[in-house]
C-alpha cells in the first residue's frame, strides 16, 4: 500500500516505521524534524530489535498526492491541521486510521471523510521520542483495530493483514466504541494522576512525604504510581469510574479488566506516558478527548465520577498556569467541593 503518516512523533514514526520495514510505501509528513528526517530516517531502538529506514519526507501533504491508506499519529491537540491536510491525500479508495487517544476522533473526521472509511485503532504500547529521528520501544504494541461504522465498512482486513505482517500484534474488534473506553481505564489514570499527583496532592489527600521527586514539575510515571499505595487506590478508583460509564453507556466492561490492566503496567517499568511529557515540556495536553469528554459522558448518563471531577478540575488548573508560566502547588480551597 502507499501510506501517508500524519504525525510523526512516537506513535506515528514507530508504526510507520515497521509497516516500511515490510515493504509497505510510507510517505511520513512531518511538521518537525523534517530536515533531519530526511537527511537520516528514522531509528527506532527496541527490546525486540533495533532498526533503521528511510521514509518518502514531505513537509506538505499535497506532495504526497492520493493513498491507499492514511496512519494518523498527531496528538489530539493539533486536530484542526486535518482540516487541510487530509483532503490531498483522499481518494475514492483511501482509507483513514487514527491511532490517536481519547474520544471524539473518529467523529471529528466524519466533517472530512466518508464514514464508512474511518478505521480506528487502541494502541497499546510504551514509546518516547529521545532525539530527533530516534524513537524508543521499551514495551507491548499491540493495536485494537475497528471500523467506525462496521456494518458498512470495507477495506479493514486488508489494513489488519499489513499490519500482521509488519510483525505489529493486532486484534479486530467489533466494537471499536467500547475498545476506546476499555484503553480510557488506562490512559485516565496513569496519564491524568500522573500530572496531577506532585502538584494537586493536596486535592487527593495523600501523604506528601512519601512521594518520590521524579520531574521538575512534579510528574510521576506509571511504576512510581503504582508503587505508592495511595495513588495505586486512586488508580483502582478511576479505573471503576470510567468501568460504570462505560457499563451505564451499554458497553459491558467486567470489573476484572481494572487487575489486568495493572498487571501489564507492572511491566512497563518507569515508563513516562504521553500527558507527563507534553506537561514536562511546556506543551498542551490532551485535556478534552482525555478527561473532559468521558466526563461529560459520565454526567450525561448520570454516573457519579467525583475523583474524575475532581482530576479534570486539577488539570484544567494547571494548563491554565502553564499557559500562563506560573506553576505551583494547588491550594485544597481551590478545589474544595469539586
Amino acid at each position: 500500500m502507499k501510506i501517508a503518516v500524519i504525525g510523526c512523533g512516537a506513535l506515528g514514526s514507530y508504526y510507520g516505521a515497521l509497516l516500511c520495514r515490510s515493504g509497505e510505501e510510507c510517505h511520513f509528513c512531518l511538521r518537525t524534524d523534517y530536515e533531519h528526517v530526511k537527511a537520516h530516517g528514522v531509528e527506532i531502538l527496541s527490546p525486540k530489535g533495533c532498526f533503521h529506514i528511510q521514509p518518502h519526507c514531505h513537509e506538505n501533504p499535497v506532495t504526497i498526492g492520493l493513498c491507499d491508506l492514511v496512519l494518523i499519529g498527531l496528538k489530539t491537540t493539533a486536530n484542526p491541521i486535518l482540516e487541510t491536510w487530509l483532503p490531498p491525500l483522499i481518494g475514492p479508495d483511501t482509507r483513514v486510521l487514527t491511532l490517536q487517544n481519547g474520544l471524539g476522533n473518529e467523529e471529528a473526521l466524519t466533517s472530512i471523510v466518508d464514514p464508512t472509511r474511518i478505521l480506528g485503532g487502541l494502541c497499546f504500547v510504551c514509546l518516547n521520542r529521545v532525539q530527533p529521528g530516534v524513537i524508543r520501544h521499551m514495551d507491548h504494541g499491540l493495536v485494537v483495530m475497528g471500523s467506525w461504522e462496521p456494518s458498512k465498512a470495507t477495506g479493514l482486513e486488508q489494513i489488519f493483514e499489513s499490519f500482521q505482517k509488519a510483525g505489529i500484534p493486532c486484534r479486530l474488534t467489533s466494537n471499536l466504541k467500547q475498545a476506546h473506553w476499555e484503553k480510557l481505564m488506562w490512559n485516565i489514570p496513569f496519564n491524568g494522576l500522573g500530572v496531577a499527583a506532585g502538584l494537586g496532592h493536596t486535592a487527593f489527600a495523600c501523604d506528601r512525604s512519601k512521594l518520590p521527586t521524579l520531574h521538575a514539575t512534579g510528574c510521576m510515571d506509571a511504576q512510581a504510581l503504582i508503587n505508592h499505595p495511595d495513588w495505586l487506590q486512586r488508580v483502582g478508583v478511576l479505573m471503576e469510574e470510567i468501568r460504570r460509564t462505560a457499563n451505564a453507556l451499554g458497553y459491558a466492561i467486567e470489573p476484572g479488566l481494572s487487575e489486568q490492566l495493572i498487571e501489564k503496567t507492572r511491566s512497563m517499568g518507569p515508563y513516562h506516558a504521553s500527558t507527563l511529557i507534553d506537561f514536562d515540556r511546556g506543551d498542551s495536553i490532551e485535556l478534552h478527548s482525555l478527561f473532559e469528554l468521558p466526563l461529560q459522558r459520565a454526567r450525561e448518563v448520570e454516573v457519579a465520577t467525583p475523583l474524575l471531577e475532581r482530576l479534570v478540575v486539577i488539570l484544567q488548573e494547571l494548563q491554565r498556569r502553564q499557559e500562563k508560566g506560573s506553576l505551583s502547588s494547588l491550594s485544597s480551597a481551590r478545589i474544595k467541593g469539586t
